[in-house]
């Protein structure tokens, strides 16, 4: 069974740093785009930035120069580096993996659980 196991949120002032973590687990083959997004109260899901096999990555405009993704193709993970938090940076942050082919039917879409970034003083 494929699962995405993300990690590394919580609780951190304004201007301070989390990375976070999200591996793909189970047998599989192959995975395509891989991605984060983030929900704020009261708000739609968002994509955060995006990167492909082959590590071009897509970044939201707005959080250029703060945040990095980058993927680890070897371990099937992805990461995401956040620097100079603000308080809006504040939701459930959720790990997104594309065309991932496990060998039993067709390439599938799969989803995280989220984890919670919280920025606060």
């Amino acid at each position: 069974q494929v699962r995405l196991v993300e990690s590394g949120g919580g609780l951190v002032q304004p201007g301070g740093s989390l990375t976070l973590s999200c591996s793909v687990s189970g047998k599989i083959f192959s995975v395509g785009t891989m991605a984060w997004y983030r929900q704020a109260p009261g708000k739609e899901r968002e994509l955060v930035a995006d990167i492909s096999k082959n590590g071009r990555d897509v970044l939201k405009d707005s959080l250029k120069g703060r945040f990095t993704i980058s993927r680890d193709n070897a371990k099937n993970t992805i990461y995401l580096q956040m620097n100079s938090l603000k308080l809006d940076d504040t939701g459930v942050y959720y790990c997104n993996a594309l065309q991932v082919l496990t060998g039993e039917g067709p390439p599938f879409e799969y989803w995280g659980q989220g984890t919670q970034v919280t920025v606060s003083s």
